[in-house]
């Protein structure tokens, strides 16, 4: 299944030669310097060229690397764009994830997949605050699938957006999240994909729970994970999986370890991301 030297002017100088420099023989008569001095000068010339080619390459060598590293990373950036149609969907969102540790107080985690929904654009799937605040790095596809737990309590979706933008734009998101605390704020909010004839068909905006969002600087892309359960209850006040997962945390969410659903599943999708960026998953799907 696939992803359908002067000096300064007008100012003289007096100018000084002296004569040149002479020693004596064996009888005291003079004797010039010039022929001994030659042979010495001309080496120590010769060791200072020497010595300047070698830092010269050395300093070159290192622009060369540089440069090397920087068009890689440059080529890798580009290269993650078109991920969401080159790489098999079961690369990306596996049938079932498995979660060692992710679910409150270190314990298991396992995911099935239950749905993926069509590649699509950005229009019907983020809080209106949250589309404007994502707004800046565009929407190039939007890629979705919704997990159950293994008990079917709880339902997750899961979401990559494949932004429009260069590195530069992604950093400056990823800094605006991070300052202005964006991905904590209750009024930006993915929306759940709630797919007919299965654990999500009652999946709503009402029954979110949990949430998190990654915007990453390596990649244009932003991750990110809604959590709610499978019952179908509402949920007046959300909690961001960072909150949810605190210690002390008392909500209804936090409790049930909903902020674990959605923060262990978007890390895990995130990895496999990040996979296949650096080269073709070669492990099984897990």
């Amino acid at each position: 299944m696939s992803w359908t030297s002067a000096g300064t002017p007008g100012r003289e100088r007096p100018v000084v030669t002296f004569g040149e420099p002479e020693g004596y023989d064996e009888r005291g008569r003079g004797l010039s310097l010039a022929g001994r001095v030659a042979p010495r000068t001309a080496a120590a010339a010769a060791c200072m060229v020497l010595g300047l080619g070698l830092i010269g390459g050395a300093v070159t060598g290192g622009w060369i690397v540089d440069d090397g590293g920087d068009a890689g990373a440059a080529t890798t950036f580009s290269s993650a764009s078109g991920l969401w149609h080159n790489v098999p969907v079961d690369e990306l969102f596996p049938r079932t994830v498995q979660g060692t540790g992710a679910g409150p107080g270190g314990a298991d985690r396992t995911w099935t997949r239950i749905a993926v929904a069509p590649a699509t654009g950005c229009t019907d799937a983020f809080d209106p605050l949250l589309r404007k605040a994502l707004a800046p790095v565009g929407c190039r596809r939007l890629i979705r699938a919704t997990y159950t737990d293994a008990t079917q309590s709880y339902v997750t979706t899961v979401g990559l957006l494949f932004t429009k933008a260069d590195p530069a734009g992604m950093t400056a998101l990823a800094k605006r999240f991070t300052s202005e605390r964006l991905d904590r704020r209750t009024d930006l909010l993915p929306l759940p994909y709630a797919a007919k004839d299965t654990a999500a068909e009652r999946f709503g905006p009402h029954q979110r729970a949990s949430w998190t969002i990654s915007v990453l600087t390596d990649a244009p892309v932003v991750a990110y994970a809604v959590s709610g359960w499978a019952d179908g209850r509402t949920v007046d006040t959300p909690q961001s999986a960072a909150d949810a997962e605190a210690s002390g945390a008392t909500t209804a969410a936090a409790q049930a370890g909903l902020g674990n659903e959605a923060q262990g599943l978007a890390d895990r999708i995130e990895r496999r991301l990040r996979q296949n960026i650096s080269g073709p998953a070669t492990e099984t799907p897990s």
